[in-house]
């Protein structure tokens, strides 16, 4: 932790998920800013702001990068990582790589996969075969298109659902289909936790959060009464968990 952080606070780096970018966090920053914790939320390649982009991002690696690059840049210690959605992967990756860096992770209702896997690989065929055919009936093969506010949670009569929906831009491909490749096991034995938004609960997620429960018992497990994006839905208790996490660690 920078020696010249307040007494009690926290280095948070949020990672997004997929079709989102930094910005989604917003409220979240400002909850965990206003009680003296420092909080990055990076935009990845080829996303939110950087959409423009797209085609620089070839690989899984590139996003795992981006978030590596901006820790080391920061000089950010005693990190507190955490990976919503697509961002478990990301967060996945950035854990084999700076552990030193790291206090623990959350996989906040995360898409995860081992080593040599790609998120293809663990999605249900029916939703990646959507999103293949999206691609293909937009005619433009570097990114997943945009499904309006699918899995998000997010009810359309919510008072932020029109400012998720105009910011969401198409997700680069490639990060999909390219394999994770860890030189450590999953968490890189870092203290991890899994958090499941479980009302509504992301049912896409369902045999991830399957795999979690049988093979990493050690992991702390969390449910918290909101939808997939958690950030937007109910950034105030978001905000309490990822504190209490962290502190506990």
């Amino acid at each position: 932790m920078n020696s010249s952080a307040p007494n009690n606070s926290l280095n948070f780096v949020l990672i997004h998920g997929a079709w989102h970018g930094g910005w989604v966090w917003r409220s979240v920053m400002d909850e965990l800013s206003a009680r003296g914790h420092r909080v990055v939320a990076p935009t990845m390649t080829g996303l939110g702001e950087r959409h423009h982009l797209v085609a620089s991002a070839t690989s899984l690696d590139v996003n795992i990068a981006d978030i590596v690059n901006v820790i080391e840049a920061e000089e950010l210690r005693d990190v507190v990582l955490v990976g919503h959605s697509y961002g478990g992967l990301v967060a996945s990756g950035v854990a084999d790589r700076i552990a030193h860096a790291l206090r623990t992770v959350v996989f906040l209702d995360s898409l995860l996969v081992e080593s040599g896997q790609c998120a293809f690989d663990v999605l249900p065929a029916s939703v990646v075969e959507e999103r293949k055919e999206s691609v293909r009936a937009s005619g433009q093969p570097l990114g997943m298109p945009v499904n309006g506010l699918k899995g998000t949670g997010i009810p359309d009569d919510h008072p932020r659902a029109a400012w998720v929906h105009r910011r969401l831009t198409p997700h680069p491909l490639a990060t999909y289909a390219t394999p994770l490749r860890l030189d450590h096991p999953l968490g890189n034995g870092l203290p991890c936790t899994y958090v499941h938004c479980a009302n509504p609960s992301y049912e896409t997620l369902a045999p991830v959060r399957e795999h979690v429960r049988s093979h990493y018992p050690d992991w702390g497990w969390e449910s918290i009464d909101t939808g997939h994006d958690a950030m937007v839905l109910a950034p105030g208790l978001l905000a309490n968990l990822l504190e209490r996490l962290a502190a506990a660690t």
